[in-house]
Protein backbone atom coordinates (compact mmCIF):
# COMPACT_ATOMS: atom_id res chain seq x y z
CA UNK A 1 0.00 0.00 0.00
CA UNK A 2 1.48 3.18 -1.18
CA UNK A 3 0.96 6.67 1.00
CA UNK A 4 0.44 10.08 -0.45
CA UNK A 5 2.88 12.93 0.69
CA UNK A 6 -0.39 14.11 3.01
CA UNK A 7 -1.03 11.15 4.72
CA UNK A 8 2.64 9.85 5.53
CA UNK A 9 2.74 13.70 7.02
CA UNK A 10 -0.79 12.98 9.14
CA UNK A 11 0.21 9.27 10.43
CA UNK A 12 3.30 11.08 11.55
CA UNK A 13 1.74 13.88 13.04
CA UNK A 14 -0.51 11.18 14.84
CA UNK A 15 2.41 9.20 16.08
CA UNK A 16 4.18 12.35 17.97
CA UNK A 17 0.84 13.00 19.57
CA UNK A 18 0.30 9.68 20.73
CA UNK A 19 4.15 9.85 21.92
CA UNK A 20 3.41 13.43 23.38
CA UNK A 21 0.12 12.30 25.25
CA UNK A 22 1.86 8.93 27.02
CA UNK A 23 4.56 11.41 28.19
CA UNK A 24 1.61 13.91 29.56
CA UNK A 25 -0.21 10.65 31.17
CA UNK A 26 3.54 9.65 32.74
CA UNK A 27 3.88 13.12 34.10
CA UNK A 28 0.52 13.38 35.24
CA UNK A 29 1.02 10.38 37.68
CA UNK A 30 4.60 11.58 38.96
CA UNK A 31 3.21 15.16 39.95
CA UNK A 32 -0.21 13.76 41.29
CA UNK A 33 -1.95 16.41 38.68
CA UNK A 34 -4.48 15.13 36.30
CA UNK A 35 -4.29 14.97 32.57
CA UNK A 36 -6.49 16.76 29.94
CA UNK A 37 -6.41 14.20 27.14
CA UNK A 38 -8.91 16.16 25.01
CA UNK A 39 -8.57 18.85 22.51
CA UNK A 40 -9.04 22.38 24.77
CA UNK A 41 -11.22 25.39 23.66
CA UNK A 42 -10.22 28.15 25.85
CA UNK A 43 -12.19 31.44 26.21
CA UNK A 44 -10.69 34.34 25.16
CA UNK A 45 -11.33 36.53 28.79
CA UNK A 46 -9.59 33.23 30.25
CA UNK A 47 -6.43 33.04 28.16
CA UNK A 48 -5.74 36.58 28.17
CA UNK A 49 -5.57 36.46 32.02
CA UNK A 50 -1.58 35.95 31.77
CA UNK A 51 -0.01 37.57 28.73
CA UNK A 52 1.65 35.67 26.07
CA UNK A 53 5.24 36.05 26.87
CA UNK A 54 4.56 34.88 30.47
CA UNK A 55 2.57 31.81 29.65
CA UNK A 56 4.87 30.79 27.01
CA UNK A 57 7.48 31.24 29.36
CA UNK A 58 6.30 29.16 32.26
CA UNK A 59 4.73 26.39 30.11
CA UNK A 60 1.29 26.91 31.02
CA UNK A 61 -2.14 28.66 29.73
CA UNK A 62 -5.32 29.64 31.41
CA UNK A 63 -8.07 28.00 29.34
CA UNK A 64 -11.35 29.05 31.88
CA UNK A 65 -12.58 31.59 34.50
CA UNK A 66 -15.58 31.92 36.06
CA UNK A 67 -14.84 35.06 38.42
CA UNK A 68 -11.96 34.10 41.08
CA UNK A 69 -12.14 30.53 39.57
CA UNK A 70 -9.79 29.36 37.06
CA UNK A 71 -8.26 26.31 35.26
CA UNK A 72 -5.22 26.13 34.25
CA UNK A 73 -3.38 23.45 31.69
CA UNK A 74 0.73 23.03 32.23
CA UNK A 75 3.16 21.04 30.45
CA UNK A 76 4.82 20.42 34.55
CA UNK A 77 3.83 22.19 37.40
CA UNK A 78 7.25 21.15 38.35
CA UNK A 79 9.05 23.90 36.46
CA UNK A 80 10.16 26.44 38.25
CA UNK A 81 8.64 29.50 36.31
CA UNK A 82 5.39 27.34 36.25
CA UNK A 83 5.22 27.25 39.94
CA UNK A 84 6.13 30.67 40.43
CA UNK A 85 3.01 31.62 38.12
CA UNK A 86 0.32 28.87 40.18
CA UNK A 87 1.96 30.80 43.58
CA UNK A 88 1.17 34.31 42.09
CA UNK A 89 -2.10 33.69 40.97
CA UNK A 90 -3.10 31.70 44.62
CA UNK A 91 -1.80 34.52 46.26
CA UNK A 92 -4.44 36.70 44.23
CA UNK A 93 -7.21 35.12 45.93
CA UNK A 94 -7.61 32.24 42.55
CA UNK A 95 -8.93 29.20 42.80
CA UNK A 96 -7.28 26.92 40.70
CA UNK A 97 -8.41 23.44 39.20
CA UNK A 98 -4.51 22.23 37.22
CA UNK A 99 -4.25 19.70 34.30
CA UNK A 100 -0.91 18.68 33.12
CA UNK A 101 -1.39 18.66 29.03
CA UNK A 102 1.01 18.11 25.97
CA UNK A 103 3.74 20.76 24.25
CA UNK A 104 1.22 20.30 21.21
CA UNK A 105 -1.72 21.49 22.64
CA UNK A 106 -0.25 24.21 24.77
CA UNK A 107 1.21 25.30 21.23
CA UNK A 108 -1.98 25.45 19.95
CA UNK A 109 -3.77 27.61 22.65
CA UNK A 110 -0.79 29.82 22.43
CA UNK A 111 -2.13 30.44 18.50
CA UNK A 112 -5.03 31.61 20.19
CA UNK A 113 -3.69 34.84 21.61
CA UNK A 114 -3.33 36.35 17.69
CA UNK A 115 -7.19 36.13 17.41
CA UNK A 116 -7.56 37.81 20.72
CA UNK A 117 -7.97 41.71 19.99
CA UNK A 118 -5.74 44.16 18.46
CA UNK A 119 -2.82 45.16 20.01
CA UNK A 120 -4.58 48.85 20.05
CA UNK A 121 -7.89 47.43 21.85
CA UNK A 122 -6.03 44.70 24.18
CA UNK A 123 -3.86 47.62 25.56
CA UNK A 124 -7.29 49.95 26.70
CA UNK A 125 -8.66 47.70 29.50
CA UNK A 126 -7.53 44.60 30.84
CA UNK A 127 -9.85 44.17 33.81
CA UNK A 128 -12.95 45.09 35.73
CA UNK A 129 -12.65 46.14 39.63
CA UNK A 130 -16.19 46.54 40.68
CA UNK A 131 -16.89 48.11 43.86
CA UNK A 132 -19.86 46.53 45.58
CA UNK A 133 -22.60 49.00 47.12
CA UNK A 134 -22.27 47.68 50.57
CA UNK A 135 -18.62 49.07 50.06
CA UNK A 136 -19.43 52.14 49.35
CA UNK A 137 -21.88 53.11 51.14
CA UNK A 138 -19.50 52.25 53.53
CA UNK A 139 -16.87 54.44 52.25
CA UNK A 140 -19.55 57.64 51.41
CA UNK A 141 -20.32 57.11 55.11
CA UNK A 142 -17.04 56.91 56.93
CA UNK A 143 -14.86 58.86 54.55
CA UNK A 144 -15.69 62.78 54.05
CA UNK A 145 -11.61 64.11 55.52
CA UNK A 146 -8.11 62.86 54.99
CA UNK A 147 -7.87 62.48 58.86
CA UNK A 148 -11.10 59.94 58.44
CA UNK A 149 -9.51 57.47 55.58
CA UNK A 150 -6.53 56.98 57.83
CA UNK A 151 -8.62 56.13 60.96
CA UNK A 152 -10.53 53.64 58.50
CA UNK A 153 -7.37 52.25 57.15
CA UNK A 154 -5.89 51.87 60.55
CA UNK A 155 -9.22 49.44 61.73
CA UNK A 156 -9.20 47.43 59.20
CA UNK A 157 -5.67 46.66 58.82
CA UNK A 158 -5.44 43.01 58.27
CA UNK A 159 -8.94 42.15 58.55
CA UNK A 160 -9.61 42.16 54.34
CA UNK A 161 -8.80 40.09 50.97
CA UNK A 162 -6.73 41.62 48.85
CA UNK A 163 -9.58 41.86 46.30
CA UNK A 164 -11.31 44.21 48.95
CA UNK A 165 -8.79 46.03 50.07
CA UNK A 166 -8.03 47.37 46.61
CA UNK A 167 -11.90 47.86 46.69
CA UNK A 168 -11.45 50.11 49.19
CA UNK A 169 -8.36 52.55 48.59
CA UNK A 170 -10.03 52.82 45.37
CA UNK A 171 -13.26 53.61 46.43
CA UNK A 172 -11.36 56.45 49.26
CA UNK A 173 -10.01 58.16 45.99
CA UNK A 174 -13.25 58.67 44.53
CA UNK A 175 -15.13 59.69 47.91
CA UNK A 176 -11.73 61.97 48.64
CA UNK A 177 -11.52 63.06 44.66
CA UNK A 178 -8.16 62.02 44.40
CA UNK A 179 -6.25 62.22 41.16
CA UNK A 180 -3.51 59.48 41.54
CA UNK A 181 -2.94 56.64 44.37
CA UNK A 182 0.70 56.06 45.17
CA UNK A 183 2.25 52.82 46.70
CA UNK A 184 5.48 53.52 47.60
CA UNK A 185 7.38 50.87 49.58
CA UNK A 186 10.15 51.88 51.98
CA UNK A 187 13.78 50.23 53.53
CA UNK A 188 11.20 49.04 56.88
CA UNK A 189 9.86 46.66 54.09
CA UNK A 190 6.01 48.54 54.38
CA UNK A 191 4.64 50.58 51.82
CA UNK A 192 3.38 53.84 52.47
CA UNK A 193 -0.06 54.74 50.78
CA UNK A 194 -0.30 58.28 49.99
CA UNK A 195 -3.26 60.18 47.87
CA UNK A 196 -3.07 63.20 45.11
CA UNK A 197 -6.00 65.73 46.24
CA UNK A 198 -5.63 68.83 44.11
CA UNK A 199 -2.14 68.79 43.29
CA UNK A 200 -0.87 67.75 46.84
CA UNK A 201 0.03 64.43 48.10
CA UNK A 202 -1.68 63.16 51.21
CA UNK A 203 -0.49 60.23 53.53
CA UNK A 204 -3.40 57.40 53.97
CA UNK A 205 -1.68 54.28 55.64
CA UNK A 206 0.97 52.10 55.68
CA UNK A 207 0.84 48.03 55.18
CA UNK A 208 2.77 45.38 55.73
CA UNK A 209 5.40 43.40 53.26
CA UNK A 210 2.99 40.50 52.72
CA UNK A 211 0.35 43.31 52.30
CA UNK A 212 1.72 45.07 49.78
CA UNK A 213 3.34 42.11 47.88
CA UNK A 214 -0.44 40.77 47.33
CA UNK A 215 -1.65 44.40 46.51
CA UNK A 216 0.73 45.34 43.78
CA UNK A 217 0.13 41.68 42.50
CA UNK A 218 -3.34 42.02 42.62
CA UNK A 219 -2.82 45.29 40.33
CA UNK A 220 -0.61 43.77 38.34
CA UNK A 221 -2.89 41.15 37.18
CA UNK A 222 -6.13 43.65 36.60
CA UNK A 223 -3.87 46.06 34.27
CA UNK A 224 -2.52 42.85 32.31
CA UNK A 225 1.06 43.13 33.34
CA UNK A 226 3.56 40.63 33.85
CA UNK A 227 3.78 39.17 37.60
CA UNK A 228 6.91 37.50 36.92
CA UNK A 229 8.85 40.89 36.03
CA UNK A 230 9.94 43.35 38.79
CA UNK A 231 13.00 44.82 37.39
CA UNK A 232 11.22 46.87 34.27
CA UNK A 233 8.63 49.73 34.03
CA UNK A 234 5.19 48.27 33.20
CA UNK A 235 1.71 50.12 32.21
CA UNK A 236 -1.18 49.28 32.02
CA UNK A 237 -5.17 50.05 32.79
CA UNK A 238 -8.52 48.98 34.18
CA UNK A 239 -12.05 50.08 35.37
CA UNK A 240 -13.50 50.48 38.10
CA UNK A 241 -17.30 50.01 37.99
CA UNK A 242 -19.82 51.33 40.90
CA UNK A 243 -23.26 53.27 41.36
CA UNK A 244 -22.12 56.06 39.47
CA UNK A 245 -20.79 54.39 36.25
CA UNK A 246 -17.53 53.39 35.05
CA UNK A 247 -14.41 54.73 35.84
CA UNK A 248 -10.63 54.10 34.29
CA UNK A 249 -7.42 53.77 36.02
CA UNK A 250 -3.76 53.99 34.44
CA UNK A 251 -1.32 52.26 36.26
CA UNK A 252 2.11 52.57 36.22
CA UNK A 253 4.74 49.84 37.87
CA UNK A 254 8.43 50.72 38.13
CA UNK A 255 11.54 49.18 39.88
CA UNK A 256 12.57 51.20 42.89
CA UNK A 257 15.19 51.17 45.67
CA UNK A 258 13.43 48.85 48.42
CA UNK A 259 10.49 47.66 46.14
CA UNK A 260 8.05 48.19 43.11
CA UNK A 261 6.36 51.58 43.06
CA UNK A 262 3.39 51.92 41.87
CA UNK A 263 1.35 54.59 40.74
CA UNK A 264 -2.58 54.85 39.93
CA UNK A 265 -4.14 57.70 37.70
CA UNK A 266 -7.93 57.91 38.72
CA UNK A 267 -9.26 59.11 35.13
CA UNK A 268 -12.19 61.79 35.53
CA UNK A 269 -14.95 61.17 33.06
CA UNK A 270 -16.27 64.51 34.16
CA UNK A 271 -13.71 65.80 31.95
CA UNK A 272 -14.88 65.13 28.70
CA UNK A 273 -18.21 66.99 29.86
CA UNK A 274 -16.39 70.11 30.22
CA UNK A 275 -17.17 72.99 27.97
CA UNK A 276 -14.91 75.96 26.81
CA UNK A 277 -17.30 77.95 29.21
CA UNK A 278 -16.12 75.96 32.08
CA UNK A 279 -12.53 76.27 31.87
CA UNK A 280 -12.56 79.62 34.02
CA UNK A 281 -11.19 81.73 31.17
CA UNK A 282 -11.30 85.61 31.36
CA UNK A 283 -14.45 86.41 28.74
CA UNK A 284 -11.59 88.47 26.37
CA UNK A 285 -9.25 84.93 26.26
CA UNK A 286 -12.17 82.85 25.81
CA UNK A 287 -13.78 84.93 22.78
CA UNK A 288 -9.70 85.05 21.38
CA UNK A 289 -9.84 80.91 21.75
CA UNK A 290 -13.25 80.89 20.25
CA UNK A 291 -12.48 82.78 17.27
CA UNK A 292 -9.34 80.52 16.64
CA UNK A 293 -11.10 77.69 17.17
CA UNK A 294 -13.77 78.70 13.96
CA UNK A 295 -10.56 78.71 11.80
CA UNK A 296 -10.43 75.68 9.06
CA UNK A 297 -6.71 75.62 9.13
CA UNK A 298 -3.58 76.28 11.48
CA UNK A 299 -2.37 74.62 15.09
CA UNK A 300 -3.57 75.77 18.77
CA UNK A 301 -0.67 74.41 21.31
CA UNK A 302 -1.09 73.54 24.49
CA UNK A 303 1.98 73.86 26.72
CA UNK A 304 3.16 73.11 30.11
CA UNK A 305 4.65 70.60 32.08
CA UNK A 306 2.77 67.21 33.27
CA UNK A 307 -0.01 67.64 35.31
CA UNK A 308 -0.55 71.35 34.25
CA UNK A 309 -4.59 70.46 32.69
CA UNK A 310 -3.00 70.43 28.84
CA UNK A 311 -5.19 67.31 27.83
CA UNK A 312 -8.45 68.75 29.79
CA UNK A 313 -8.34 72.55 27.53
CA UNK A 314 -8.09 70.20 24.33
CA UNK A 315 -10.61 68.07 25.67
CA UNK A 316 -13.23 71.09 26.29
CA UNK A 317 -11.85 72.21 22.77
CA UNK A 318 -12.75 69.17 21.32
CA UNK A 319 -16.31 69.82 22.88
CA UNK A 320 -16.77 73.14 21.27
CA UNK A 321 -15.68 72.07 17.91
CA UNK A 322 -17.83 68.72 17.94
CA UNK A 323 -20.23 68.67 15.12
CA UNK A 324 -21.66 66.20 12.53
CA UNK A 325 -20.48 68.23 9.94
CA UNK A 326 -16.82 67.67 10.36
CA UNK A 327 -14.43 64.48 11.11
CA UNK A 328 -12.25 64.84 14.08
CA UNK A 329 -9.69 61.91 14.53
CA UNK A 330 -7.27 62.37 17.76
CA UNK A 331 -3.84 60.08 18.33
CA UNK A 332 -3.13 60.03 21.77
CA UNK A 333 -0.25 57.81 24.20
CA UNK A 334 -2.94 56.60 25.33
CA UNK A 335 -6.15 57.83 24.75
CA UNK A 336 -6.82 58.40 28.26
CA UNK A 337 -10.98 59.62 28.22
CA UNK A 338 -13.16 58.36 25.11
CA UNK A 339 -15.43 60.92 23.47
CA UNK A 340 -18.45 59.86 22.10
CA UNK A 341 -18.86 61.27 17.97
CA UNK A 342 -14.88 61.69 17.84
CA UNK A 343 -12.12 58.55 16.09
CA UNK A 344 -9.73 58.25 18.84
CA UNK A 345 -6.38 56.19 18.18
CA UNK A 346 -3.88 55.21 20.05
CA UNK A 347 0.11 55.05 19.95
CA UNK A 348 1.57 51.53 19.43
CA UNK A 349 5.49 51.50 19.20
CA UNK A 350 5.68 47.40 18.68
CA UNK A 351 3.40 48.02 15.69
CA UNK A 352 5.27 51.47 14.26
CA UNK A 353 2.25 53.32 15.07
CA UNK A 354 4.28 56.30 16.51
CA UNK A 355 2.81 59.82 16.20
CA UNK A 356 4.25 60.82 13.44
CA UNK A 357 3.14 57.32 11.30
CA UNK A 358 -0.17 57.44 13.13
CA UNK A 359 -0.62 61.35 11.69
CA UNK A 360 0.69 60.40 8.40
CA UNK A 361 -2.45 57.62 8.41
CA UNK A 362 -4.63 60.09 9.61
CA UNK A 363 -3.73 62.59 6.99
CA UNK A 364 -5.58 59.76 4.72
CA UNK A 365 -8.47 59.39 6.24
CA UNK A 366 -9.93 62.97 5.28
CA UNK A 367 -10.06 64.75 8.36
CA UNK A 368 -11.35 68.20 9.60
CA UNK A 369 -10.00 68.07 13.07
CA UNK A 370 -6.68 66.21 14.48
CA UNK A 371 -5.79 66.16 17.81
CA UNK A 372 -2.13 65.07 18.41
CA UNK A 373 -1.33 64.02 21.99
CA UNK A 374 1.97 65.53 22.49
CA UNK A 375 4.80 66.80 19.66
CA UNK A 376 8.06 65.38 21.29
CA UNK A 377 10.27 64.67 18.12
CA UNK A 378 11.31 66.23 14.99
CA UNK A 379 9.28 63.87 12.44
CA UNK A 380 5.92 64.29 14.48
CA UNK A 381 6.83 68.30 14.44
CA UNK A 382 7.26 68.30 10.94
CA UNK A 383 3.99 66.07 9.82
CA UNK A 384 2.13 68.39 12.54
CA UNK A 385 3.18 71.86 10.53
CA UNK A 386 2.53 70.32 7.32
CA UNK A 387 -0.87 68.80 7.83
CA UNK A 388 -1.54 72.93 9.73
CA UNK A 389 -0.35 74.33 6.60
CA UNK A 390 -2.91 71.53 3.85
CA UNK A 391 -6.17 72.83 5.22
CA UNK A 392 -6.53 71.02 8.69
CA UNK A 393 -7.11 72.48 12.40
CA UNK A 394 -4.66 70.68 14.45
CA UNK A 395 -4.56 70.63 18.07
CA UNK A 396 -1.86 69.34 20.29
CA UNK A 397 0.83 69.72 22.93
CA UNK A 398 4.04 70.80 23.81
CA UNK A 399 6.35 70.53 27.19
CA UNK A 400 7.81 74.38 27.65
CA UNK A 401 7.39 76.96 30.99
CA UNK A 402 5.84 79.49 28.94
CA UNK A 403 3.79 80.18 25.75
CA UNK A 404 7.14 82.62 23.94
CA UNK A 405 9.27 79.05 24.78
CA UNK A 406 7.23 76.95 22.11
CA UNK A 407 8.94 79.17 19.31
CA UNK A 408 12.05 78.45 20.07
CA UNK A 409 11.26 74.73 21.28
CA UNK A 410 9.70 74.08 17.29
CA UNK A 411 12.65 75.58 16.29
CA UNK A 412 14.90 73.22 18.33
CA UNK A 413 12.37 70.53 16.74
CA UNK A 414 13.76 71.78 13.24
CA UNK A 415 10.83 73.37 11.98
CA UNK A 416 11.61 76.05 9.76
CA UNK A 417 10.93 79.47 10.86
CA UNK A 418 9.21 80.79 7.81
CA UNK A 419 6.83 77.80 8.05
CA UNK A 420 5.64 77.99 12.04
CA UNK A 421 3.82 82.07 11.33
CA UNK A 422 2.05 80.76 8.84
CA UNK A 423 1.13 77.38 10.63
CA UNK A 424 0.33 78.16 14.01
CA UNK A 425 -2.60 80.32 15.04
CA UNK A 426 -2.25 80.16 18.72
CA UNK A 427 -0.05 79.25 21.93
CA UNK A 428 -1.70 78.96 25.48
CA UNK A 429 0.94 78.20 28.47
CA UNK A 430 -1.15 76.88 31.79
CA UNK A 431 -0.36 76.05 35.14
CA UNK A 432 -3.43 74.89 38.16
CA UNK A 433 -3.83 76.16 40.87
CA UNK A 434 -6.57 75.29 43.89
CA UNK A 435 -9.41 76.62 44.18
CA UNK A 436 -11.03 78.12 47.34
CA UNK A 437 -13.51 76.38 49.19
CA UNK A 438 -16.96 78.41 48.26
CA UNK A 439 -18.56 77.57 51.94
CA UNK A 440 -15.57 78.36 54.40
CA UNK A 441 -13.11 81.14 52.22
CA UNK A 442 -12.69 84.19 54.29
CA UNK A 443 -12.16 88.03 53.20
CA UNK A 444 -8.76 88.65 53.71
CA UNK A 445 -7.34 91.89 55.56
CA UNK A 446 -4.78 93.60 53.49
CA UNK A 447 -2.04 96.25 54.42
CA UNK A 448 -1.13 99.43 52.73
CA UNK A 449 1.77 98.68 50.98
CA UNK A 450 -0.02 95.49 49.27
CA UNK A 451 -3.23 97.62 48.62
CA UNK A 452 -0.62 100.09 46.48
CA UNK A 453 1.05 97.30 44.86
CA UNK A 454 -2.63 95.43 43.72
CA UNK A 455 -3.65 99.41 42.57
CA UNK A 456 -0.64 99.67 40.45
CA UNK A 457 -1.02 96.26 39.40
CA UNK A 458 -4.53 97.21 38.02
CA UNK A 459 -3.28 100.22 36.48
CA UNK A 460 -0.39 97.98 34.62
CA UNK A 461 -2.85 95.72 32.97
CA UNK A 462 -4.20 95.78 29.01
CA UNK A 463 -7.54 97.55 28.91
CA UNK A 464 -9.25 94.54 27.54
CA UNK A 465 -9.18 93.17 30.95
CA UNK A 466 -12.21 95.04 33.09
CA UNK A 467 -11.45 96.05 36.60
CA UNK A 468 -14.61 95.31 37.96
CA UNK A 469 -14.11 91.93 37.95
CA UNK A 470 -11.38 92.10 40.80
CA UNK A 471 -13.36 93.93 43.11
CA UNK A 472 -14.25 91.10 44.98
CA UNK A 473 -10.62 91.28 46.62
CA UNK A 474 -8.22 89.15 48.50
CA UNK A 475 -9.57 85.55 50.49
CA UNK A 476 -8.31 83.06 52.73
CA UNK A 477 -8.12 79.23 52.99
CA UNK A 478 -9.82 78.12 56.17
CA UNK A 479 -10.56 74.44 56.15
CA UNK A 480 -14.12 72.84 57.17
CA UNK A 481 -15.59 69.41 56.56
CA UNK A 482 -16.29 69.96 53.21
CA UNK A 483 -13.01 70.56 51.57
CA UNK A 484 -10.79 70.29 54.96
CA UNK A 485 -8.13 72.44 54.02
CA UNK A 486 -9.84 75.54 52.69
CA UNK A 487 -9.68 73.88 48.92
CA UNK A 488 -11.83 72.59 46.34
CA UNK A 489 -11.23 71.52 43.03
CA UNK A 490 -8.42 73.58 40.76
CA UNK A 491 -8.36 75.95 37.83
CA UNK A 492 -5.92 76.73 35.34
CA UNK A 493 -4.20 79.73 34.63
CA UNK A 494 -3.54 80.79 31.56
CA UNK A 495 -1.52 83.04 28.97
CA UNK A 496 -2.03 83.47 25.44
CA UNK A 497 0.33 84.73 22.23
CA UNK A 498 -1.81 85.18 18.62
CA UNK A 499 0.56 84.30 15.96
CA UNK A 500 0.15 87.89 14.04
CA UNK A 501 1.63 89.02 10.89
CA UNK A 502 4.27 91.03 13.53
CA UNK A 503 4.87 87.68 15.48
CA UNK A 504 5.83 86.03 12.00
CA UNK A 505 8.03 88.87 11.16
CA UNK A 506 9.99 88.42 14.54
CA UNK A 507 9.90 84.80 14.01
CA UNK A 508 11.56 84.96 10.87
CA UNK A 509 14.21 87.11 12.29
CA UNK A 510 14.81 84.66 14.95
CA UNK A 511 13.86 86.17 17.56
CA UNK A 512 14.64 85.34 21.16
CA UNK A 513 12.15 84.53 23.86
CA UNK A 514 12.24 87.84 25.32
CA UNK A 515 11.50 89.69 22.34
CA UNK A 516 8.03 87.82 21.81
CA UNK A 517 7.14 88.05 25.23
CA UNK A 518 7.86 91.49 24.39
CA UNK A 519 5.75 91.61 21.65
CA UNK A 520 3.52 89.91 22.85
CA UNK A 521 2.46 91.93 25.61
CA UNK A 522 3.10 95.08 23.96
CA UNK A 523 0.75 94.86 20.78
CA UNK A 524 -1.07 92.07 21.61
CA UNK A 525 -1.94 93.14 25.41
CA UNK A 526 -0.81 89.51 26.79
CA UNK A 527 -1.69 88.46 30.67
CA UNK A 528 1.27 87.06 31.73
CA UNK A 529 0.27 83.62 33.51
CA UNK A 530 1.08 85.01 37.02
CA UNK A 531 -0.89 88.04 36.50
CA UNK A 532 -4.14 86.00 35.49
CA UNK A 533 -3.64 84.05 38.70
CA UNK A 534 -3.34 87.21 40.52
CA UNK A 535 -6.68 88.28 38.73
CA UNK A 536 -7.79 85.47 40.27
CA UNK A 537 -6.57 85.70 43.35
CA UNK A 538 -8.81 89.40 43.52
CA UNK A 539 -11.74 87.49 42.18
CA UNK A 540 -11.66 85.68 45.42
CA UNK A 541 -11.21 82.34 43.33
CA UNK A 542 -8.10 81.33 44.66
CA UNK A 543 -5.06 82.57 47.32
CA UNK A 544 -1.94 84.91 46.34
CA UNK A 545 -0.29 82.06 48.11
CA UNK A 546 -1.14 79.10 45.49
CA UNK A 547 -0.12 81.52 42.75
CA UNK A 548 3.24 82.30 43.79
CA UNK A 549 3.39 78.06 44.41
CA UNK A 550 3.50 77.56 40.54
CA UNK A 551 4.47 80.77 39.13
CA UNK A 552 7.71 81.50 41.79
CA UNK A 553 7.71 84.82 43.82
CA UNK A 554 5.31 87.81 42.41
CA UNK A 555 6.38 90.74 40.79
CA UNK A 556 4.62 93.22 41.25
Amino acid sequence: MRFSRNQATSQIEELREAAELRDAIRRSKDEGVPCFKERISPTQEALTVIPEEVAKGAGVAIVAKDDKDIVLVAESTKSKKAAEIISELKKNGYNLKIFITTKTELSRLWERYSQAETAEKRTEVSEKVEIEKEVAEEIRNKLKTRDEAVGFFKNIQGEVPTSTLLGYILGAALALRASDIHIEQTKEKNSLIRIRIDGELRDITNFSERQTELLVNRIKLLSGLKLNIRDAAQDGRFTIENEAGVIEVRASVVPAEFGEAVVMRVLDPSIIGLELEDLGLRKDDEELIGQELKRPNGMILVTGPTGSGKTTTLYAFLKKLQSRKIKIITIEDPIEYHVEGIEQTQTDTKNNYTFASGLRSILRQDPDVILIGEIRDTETAGVSVDAALTGHLVLSTLHTNDAAGAIPRLVDLEVRPSAIGPAVALIIAQRLVRKLCPKCGRKKEISGELIDKIGKFKAGLPKKVPREIMEKGLYEARGCLECEEGFMGRIAIMEIIKITDEMDSLIRKKATERDIKKEAAEKQGMVLMQEDGIIKALQGITTLEEVEKVTGPIEW
